[in-house]
């Protein structure tokens, strides 16, 4: 796996690196190398609905193409920036990843 991982902590750094090389010696198969970049990942933060609305006015989107960017329905995200409805799974992830990469990374 060549994948950059965020550790939590030095700590699962250093077995996620002893794990990526095992996984090279061919000591670990693919399936157990990605339980470990599951562990090591940063979680991904919640985003309130005043965050989904900055996040959407900072990228100047309006409701209905971030909806189309996340794959997602209008009326799902009006009642997330309402706060009837919290973001999670797939669409927290790639919340995620626009707070981060900014629209490119998803177009």
């Amino acid at each position: 796996m060549t994948t950059k991982t965020r550790a939590k902590s030095r700590i699962l750094d250093a077995v996620h690196e002893t794990a990526r090389d095992l996984h090279t010696a061919g000591f670990i198969d693919k399936r157990r190398m990605r339980e470990y970049d599951a562990l090591c990942l940063a979680p991904i933060p919640d985003y309130s609905s005043e965050k989904i609305r900055a996040l959407r006015t900072r990228h100047k989107l309006s409701q209905a193409v971030l909806a189309s960017v996340l794959n997602t329905s209008l009326s799902t995200v009006r009642q997330w920036e309402i706060g009837d409805k919290h973001p999670s799974g797939p669409s927290l992830k790639l919340l995620n990843l626009l707070d981060r990469k900014g629209i490119e990374a998803l177009i």
